[in-house]
């Protein structure tokens, strides 16, 4: 029974600091692209700090780290400050996901070269490098998770933000009324349903897991 309970700890050990990386660099990209369209709102309330106790959401935090998939704090964004507010919040909220597989392209390369060494070059696995290891392939992971999450096309989402930029705009003040609705709707669907969204997510990720590995291995490949 330790042995189980240490188990399900190791990896949550893990998830908080990756969700605290993985969370905040979200959130600092919606804002400071908000910041590069002209929209100081969330540089103005202090949002665009690396602390991720500026950015933390409890409940969001905690699904982070049991459901790799979760949220932050929303970043405060004025679209009135935009040339075009439409394009610009699309745009803002493109950002973040972008930025979470990015993150993740890059976790994918130091796992990619620590197996390299290990399987194919037969450097020992020191206690350091398996850590090292299991975080960045954790990282990698939960980045991708975070990144698809997040494009779901529905409130509060960040994929919402995308579609509603991509909306004719006669649909588009129709459908921001009931924003606020659908997201709760979907929320409490979310907790419902979070086992069968995750194996969903598990589909869609797996292609983008094995490219990002695959790219990751060939250039890697080269240096070896």
């Amino acid at each position: 029974m330790l042995q189980s309970l240490l188990n399900s700890l190791i990896p949550m050990l893990y998830m908080i600091p990756i969700m605290l990386i993985s969370l905040t660099l979200h959130e600092c990209a919606h804002g400071l692209m908000a910041l590069k369209l002209g929209d100081t709102t969330a540089r103005d309330a202090g949002r665009l700090s690396l602390n991720p106790l500026k950015h933390l959401d409890p409940m969001g935090a905690i699904m982070m780290v049991i459901a790799r998939v979760g949220w932050a704090k929303p970043v405060p964004v004025n679209p009135m400050n935009f040339k075009d507010p439409k394009n610009g919040m699309a745009l803002v909220g493109l950002a973040g996901p972008v930025t979470n597989l990015i993150v993740a392209f890059g976790a994918a390369f130091p796992v990619a070269l620590i197996e390299q060494a290990v399987n194919l070059h037969g450097m020992k696995l020191t206690s350091f490098l398996e850590i090292l290891y299991v975080f960045c392939y954790l990282l990698f992971q939960a980045n991708i998770f975070l990144a698809l999450f997040n494009l779901i096309p529905v409130p509060p989402f960040d994929g919402s933000r995308i579609m509603f930029g991509i909306l004719p705009d006669r649909y588009y003040f129709s459908v921001m009324r009931y924003e606020r609705i659908v997201g709760m709707v979907f929320l409490m669907i979310f907790f419902i349903f979070r086992s069968q969204f995750a194996a969903v997510l598990d589909i869609i990720a797996s292609p983008i897991t094995k490219s990002f590995l695959f790219v990751a291995n060939w250039f890697v490949g080269l240096f070896y």
